[in-house]
């Protein structure tokens, strides 16, 4: 046969599977391993035998592991830290960081600097009075209305100011009181338009037929011009009450009007708001005497000087209607 040798096979019937056929073999019943000697090169004793391998059903194919096992990853107790954020992420947040601090604080740049500190302003008492401060108007201190006299009810209403029935406090005696409102007076013409309408008051003062003025007072709030009370009512209203007057009637109150008028005008005043509802009566009786209110527009004037004057078609209307 020469050298030939036959080897075992791999194969399904060669040898690989014979062996396996060995180990794996059912054992029969009674087939049990013999116990161990009790002696030198025995067990020891006392020693109990293993248990028997479980029978394995003989149909049953054991499949053979090719592969290593993979290795087994056990976590640790201890937490690890979070990633660190990205280069690339930092930036916009900085940029975003950055737009912030510009919208709340205008002053810093975008180069980087700190920003300036702002100047601290002095706090400033303010008074409701559109910047008038106690004083400004009349340029000098006067006592409290209020200390002097108690306002009551509304009695009328004009472009700058409001009119109040005002009392005496020490006598009970009724006034009027005509306050005006600082807020309204806007610029310094208006402002100049009371000075010079107190002056007037108090120039004309005595006449019978103007308004007679008792004190002027001023606070933070308004100038309020103390004066008669003609608790009579408009010329206008008893016009229209009346519906018409007598030619006497007419005459002697045109009589009153034309008499005011040259009075002013020689001591170099012009009215210059005549109307009937400037005209008023001292009380309701049908005789009372007629009083001339409202210098607000009047100014002074010089001989020979040339003025314009507003008249209103109400005016001229009430006049013709006398």
């Amino acid at each position: 046969m020469g050298n030939t040798c036959v080897g075992p096979s791999i194969t399904k019937n060669g040898f690989f599977q014979s062996v396996s056929t060995v180990l794996w073999k059912a054992p029969q019943e009674g087939d049990a391993l013999p116990a161990a000697p009790n002696g030198p090169g025995g067990g020891s004793p006392g020693r109990t035998p293993p248990p028997a391998l479980p029978k394995p059903a003989s149909d049953v194919q054991v499949a053979v592991q090719s592969k290593a096992p993979e290795p087994v990853k056990i976590a640790t107790s201890q937490s690890e830290p979070a990633p660190k954020p990205a280069k690339q992420d930092a930036k916009p947040a900085a940029a975003a960081a950055a737009a912030a601090a510009t919208a709340t604080n205008p002053s810093s740049n975008s180069s980087g600097e700190a920003p300036r500190p702002r100047p601290k302003v002095p706090q400033v008492k303010r008074v409701s009075s559109a910047g008038l401060l106690v004083g400004s108007v009349l340029k000098r201190k006067t006592e409290n209305l209020k200390d002097k006299y108690s306002l009551g009810r509304r009695l009328g209403q004009g472009q700058f100011g409001t009119t109040y029935l005002c009392v005496e406090r020490s006598t009970g005696k009724e006034f009027a009181c005509k306050s005006i409102l600082k807020r309204k007076l806007v610029t310094d013409d208006d402002v100049e338009d009371v000075r010079r309408e107190i002056q007037i008051m108090y120039h004309l003062a005595g006449h019978p037929n103007v308004i007679s003025i008792r004190g002027a007072y001023e606070d933070a709030v308004a100038v309020h011009l103390v004066m008669e009370l003609c608790a009579g009512g408009e010329l206008f209203d008893r016009i229209v009450q009346r519906g018409h007057y007598t030619e006497r009637k007419a005459a002697e109150l045109a009589r009153v009007i034309v008499g005011v008028v040259e009075v002013c005008h020689s001591m170099g005043v012009m009215h210059r708001d005549l109307k009937p509802e400037n005209f008023l009566f001292v009380d309701q009786k049908e005789e009372a005497a007629l009083k001339t209110i409202d210098f607000g527009l009047s100014i002074f004037f010089r001989p020979g000087e040339f003025l314009r004057s507003h008249l209103s078609p109400r005016s001229l209307h009430c006049i013709a209607t006398i």
